[in-house]
């Protein structure tokens, strides 16, 4: 027997309505903002993760499901959306479209990391990506756009954490206040966290191990560090945020796990739970186009994962709609009868009415008990006196009231 590769799960017919729910709100969503899909490969040139996400990120030096193809090429199955977008972005020319541009996705995403609740090696993501703009007001747009997502779902019980981590001329002076913090505590360090001090400071402040968890509050905080510029843009991203009526806390320590963050960074947590179950994250990205070899284009997005949403409408015990499923069952008896239950079942599909055919010649009884488990609402009965008759008998399945109709009326009377 086989079973489904450690990390990864079957998304059973019994949960498709959560998935779209999911996929129909994030779409509606973006039509209101003027986001426009796009579907990108599910795999890239592995050079494209190195540049763009960070040779000194856990994505890139951990995680990334990497292989070599029948012509040597070396591809890397999608470990994030973003620089997969900005690649197309460049690729097709949109900076001569009006800009911003704006863009969503929903894409399935590859890491090899400890599967956990709501984490899996391959997960499915729903993100945007508005390129070309830098004012502060498109940071304000994005996060609204999270934020008005999951209020749509019905996810009330949120918070919204934002911090800026500034730009590459204010950070060397925030990057040596932290080497100066840590290395003084150097030997108390995890292995990573060491080796981060030197490559990559900034990961220090997201490491998740407990014994460089407790150093964290007493960093030196990067807000203290913005250049004149930096510093403007963040105050402008929090009026904006008043502005639109969406309530903020401002985290110091909140840095993202990407190496191309710029200025704003957020996460949209549930308000009891730790930041290991942020939903919603996201920042800005300014110079992401130029690493991968286009034009200085600033960027700002958000990734969701669908399972973490769909863990949180299931605890908060959200109702949603029901996957449609068709209405009407049809039962027969007789070989003449099955001929007219499948010539009726083409007229109603025709006409836009789902229909289940019973598929074996079974007594009516079980036919019926059949349509009952199904929770079919309407079962229609064709035997051999309805054939000669030209008639059917319509049935509710709940109140088993019946009542005999020509083929043609049935088809007038479920619409």
């Amino acid at each position: 027997m086989y079973s489904a590769p450690r990390g990864t799960t079957d998304i059973l017919p019994a949960d498709q309505a959560y998935w779209r729910y999911v996929e129909q709100k994030a779409a509606r969503i973006c039509q209101l903002y003027g986001y426009q899909r796009i579907d990108l490969p599910i795999f890239e040139d592995t050079g494209l993760f190195v540049k763009g996400t960070g040779d000194t990120t856990d994505i890139v030096q951990k995680e990334m499901y990497t292989f070599t193809d029948l012509g040597g090429n070396s591809l890397t199955l999608k470990p994030e959306g973003t620089p997969s977008a900005c690649r197309a972005y460049l690729e097709h020319g949109f900076s001569n479209l009006p800009q911003p541009v704006k863009l969503y996705y929903f894409s399935p995403i590859f890491r090899y990391e400890r599967p956990q609740a709501g984490r899996y090696r391959q997960h499915y993501q729903f993100g945007i990506e508005a390129l070309g703009e830098a004012d502060a007001a498109m940071d304000a747009e994005i996060i609204e756009v999270a934020w008005r997502f999951l209020e749509s779902l019905g996810l009330n019980k949120i918070k919204l954490n934002i911090n800026s981590i500034g730009c590459p001329q204010c950070r060397p002076a925030y990057h040596k206040a932290l080497r100066d913090y840590y290395g003084g505590r150097i030997e108390k360090l995890c292995p990573d966290c060491k080796s981060r001090l030197d490559r990559n400071v900034l990961r220090l402040l997201d490491c998740k191990q407990p014994g460089c968890q407790e150093f964290q509050p007493g960093a030196p905080k990067g807000l203290d560090y913005l250049c004149a510029n930096c510093d403007d843009h963040f105050q402008k991203l929090q009026s904006y945020l008043k502005i639109i009526g969406i309530n903020y806390e401002v985290d110091p320590f909140i840095v993202r796990g990407l190496d191309y963050y710029t200025r704003t960074v957020f996460e949209i947590q549930p308000e009891e739970e730790r930041s290991q179950s942020t939903i919603v994250g996201g920042g800005r990205y300014d110079g992401l186009m130029e690493t991968l070899g286009g034009k200085p284009t600033p960027g700002i997005g958000f990734a969701t994962g669908f399972e973490r949403i769909i863990i949180n409408l299931k605890k908060e015990t959200i109702n949603v709609p029901p996957v449609p499923a068709p209405r009407v069952f049809i039962a027969f008896l007789g070989e003449s009868a099955r001929a007219q239950a499948v010539k009726l079942a083409a007229a109603l599909r025709q006409a836009g009415i789902g229909v289940i055919v019973a598929t074996s010649p079974k007594s009516l009884k079980a036919q019926l008990r059949h349509a009952n488990n199904l929770l079919v609402p309407k079962a229609v009965i064709i035997g051999e006196d309805e054939v000669k008759a030209g008639v059917v008998v319509l049935r509710d399945m709940a109140t088993s009231q019946q009542s005999t109709v020509t083929p043609e009326a049935l088809v007038t009377l479920l619409r």
